[in-house]
């Protein structure tokens, strides 16, 4: 019995694997790292060299040195250029093409606005479209609608409101605190913190907490509260809640927020903090969605650009996965999956995946053409009738080379745009 069990845990143990590294698949890299204009700039994210994942950054200058340059800069790479018109963030479609942001501390309020209403939109379609978002301090307040003050509340233009709800600052600053972890928190399911259900000595700079009292979205998780018993604050802060989550529907990305400064931490149970946060944010991304259905002897012709505002018909970008599915009758002899290149664009490297059931991916396709070039074919004999998941891959990409503000594209920077193509099925 205890080798069936074994055994039986095992099989489960696999299956959620694959299913995480599908959900996982088909972004470009793991994390974009915000540290923009009035944001803290560092050169690394140490939590994530911890947890192994891939990720780029921006770094503007210090606050006292900004310079137009700063602001050049981080228009081209967040709201988009002549060779990336959706900006870093976005594929062509709209669809996030990292898996999660992080925001820095800093400035909220001067961040938000340093952004424009075009920066501040890409990073809301980042999150509706399927990424996560990360934020701590400033990257709280600016992720929320607005603060409470004493006169009420203030709604923010300059926020983004992916956290449909309000903030209020801590009056910490300069400080620690530790952070009580709420029972049930689902941050316990990657670390237990010493089994305490605290974490000593957390950074504090000017924060804020989730205002709880009114307005709260629902399906807002508590994560953590300040320990704050023994502060002499103006503003009590104990067990106000220092650390949250938010998910909106299973297509759309996970907000994961505090008001404190876990992300310096190289070691112990801080780094444990910042590293949970993470892989919560993370596993949340959304769903995988379909373009559409295909039709038996109908090309589709995906071939638009990210301003004609047609993302079921938009070209695909670097690492980028477009998902389809087609019916089968039953009694089907034969069915033939085809991509062809749109005139000029065969110079790309794009696979083609098949899969009865269930969305396609690389790791788990029954059938699949992973060749060089754009042309691709897939012939099933006898293919079972029903639902038949198609994917294409794009599995060419930049190159990148580092600067003083972070990485620059070089290479096959045309993949930025998108690549066109044409897909049919035959049966």
């Amino acid at each position: 019995m205890k080798h069936i069990l074994t055994f039986a845990m095992t099989i489960l143990a696999l299956i959620s694997s694959i299913f995480a590294q599908n959900r996982f698949s088909g972004y470009y890299k793991d994390i974009f790292i915000d540290g923009g204009i009035f944001l803290n700039s560092y050169p690394d994210l140490p939590a994530a060299n911890y947890l192994n994942l891939s990720s780029e950054i921006f770094n503007s200058s210090d606050k006292e040195n900004l310079n137009a340059l700063d602001t050049l800069l981080q228009t081209l790479i967040l709201c988009g250029s002549e060779i990336d018109e959706n900006g870093i963030l976005l594929y062509p479609d709209g669809a996030p093409r990292f898996r999660m942001i992080y925001t820095n501390g800093g400035k909220a309020l001067s961040h938000g606005r340093s952004l424009g209403e075009k920066g501040r939109e890409n990073i809301r379609r980042f999150v509706k479209e399927g990424g996560s978002y990360l934020g701590t301090c400033a990257g709280a307040f600016v992720a929320s609608k607005g603060s409470m003050r004493d006169s009420g509340i203030v709604v923010r233009a300059e926020y983004y409101g992916i956290w449909p709800g309000y903030v209020r600052g801590t009056t910490l600053s300069k400080s620690f605190t530790s952070l009580l972890v709420e029972k049930r928190s689902p941050l316990l399911n990657y670390y237990s913190f010493g089994n305490d259900m605290i974490i000593d000595s957390v950074r504090h700079n000017g924060g804020c907490f989730a205002w709880m009292d009114s307005d709260v979205p629902g399906g807002t998780e508590v994560l953590l509260r300040y320990d704050g018993d023994t502060l002499n604050l103006k503003r009590d802060i104990h067990k106000t809640v220092a650390g949250w989550a938010y998910k909106a529907s299973d297509y759309e990305g996970r907000v994961v927020l505090i008001g404190s400064h876990p992300e310096r931490a190289v070691s112990g149970e801080i780094l444990e903090l910042m590293s949970s946060m993470i892989k919560y944010a993370l596993d949340g991304t959304g769903a995988p969605r379909l373009k559409g259905i295909l039709k038996n002897g109908e090309a589709r012709e995906m071939k638009c650009s990210t301003s004609d505002n047609n993302p079921a018909f938009t070209k695909i970008g670097d690492r980028q996965y477009h998902h389809f599915a087609v019916d089968i009758p039953k009694g089907t002899a034969q069915i033939k999956i085809s991509i062809t290149p749109q005139k000029g664009w065969d110079r790309f490297d794009m696979y083609l995946f098949a899969n009865p059931g269930d969305f396609a991916f690389n790791d788990n396709s029954l059938y699949f053409n992973v060749g060089n070039g754009v042309a691709k074919e897939l012939t099933i004999t006898k293919p079972t009738a029903g639902r038949l998941y198609i994917s294409v891959f794009c599995a060419t990409t930049v190159d990148v080379e580092p600067t003083s503000y972070g990485q620059q594209y070089t290479g096959r920077t045309d993949v930025l745009n998108g690549v066109p193509y044409t897909i049919s099925v035959l049966y």
